[in-house]
């Protein structure tokens, strides 16, 4: 799941206003670390995970070597295999 950095405030079904937000690398590492606790499964031992589902996992964990920001990171989230 892609962190949110946009908030849509709405009334009823119209979009009242479009704030960004603000993440921090503590938000970030935690939904991080939720979406590889939630891919731990992938990884038991009598499966074969996948490059594309190593890959993921792998650029995951890299997210805060990889970007020079939280936002920055959010924003160039991985994307999630379909396999």
């Amino acid at each position: 799941m892609k962190p949110t950095i946009k908030r849509t405030i709405m009334h009823g079904t119209d979009v009242v206003e479009v704030r960004e937000i603000e993440i921090t690398w503590h938000e970030l590492r935690l939904m991080r670390d939720e979406e590889l606790e939630q891919t731990d499964w992938w990884a038991v031992k009598d499966l074969t995970m996948s490059q594309a589902k190593k890959d993921h996992r792998q650029a995951l964990r890299d997210l805060p070597q990889s970007w020079p920001d939280a936002r920055t990171a959010a924003e160039n989230w991985p994307v999630m295999p379909d396999e």
